[in-house]
């Protein structure tokens, strides 16, 4: 009888794929070759997104943005996730923190982010991210 993946499981595995589809959209090299679709179903129809800088991003905002950025690397930009946990967690809604560091073109970054999702048979991992929150703990090198 085989298990099926915890709500934490799930959140996890989309957390890391939705960052290696950044890496790979991003990156000339790579862009074609990347299904932009998948990114367009992972966020819930309120999703609203809180990076850094403090401004803040509906869904049709963050598209848009992650849209205009495909290709803008030439194979120096890189992502690591690290620290993934849950802070809260119901049958279907789960909160996720985690530590994201970046490379972009030899300028290092680091972020605390807080994540909510919930549960989605249609999405990809089964989860849509509906919050996203972003606070610098290293910004980037000048």
């Amino acid at each position: 009888m085989s298990q099926q993946p915890s709500l934490f499981q799930k959140a996890s595995a989309e957390v890391l794929d939705f960052h290696r589809f950044f890496e790979g959209w991003y990156d000339a090299a790579t862009a074609d070759s990347i299904d932009f679709g998948r990114c367009e179903r992972t966020f819930g129809q309120a999703f609203h997104m809180i990076p850094p800088t403090g401004r803040v991003f509906d869904r049709a905002g963050t598209i848009e943005l992650i849209r205009a950025n495909r290709a803008t690397f030439q194979g120096n930009f890189t992502i690591e996730i690290s620290d993934i946990r849950a802070s809260y967690e119901t049958a279907d809604t789960i909160v996720l923190t985690y530590i994201e560091a970046q490379s972009r073109a030899g300028k290092f970054s680091r972020r605390q982010a807080s994540a909510l999702f919930t549960a989605s048979s249609s999405a990809p991992n089964g989860v849509e991210w509906q919050h996203l929150q972003e606070t610098w703990l290293q910004m980037p090198d000048n």
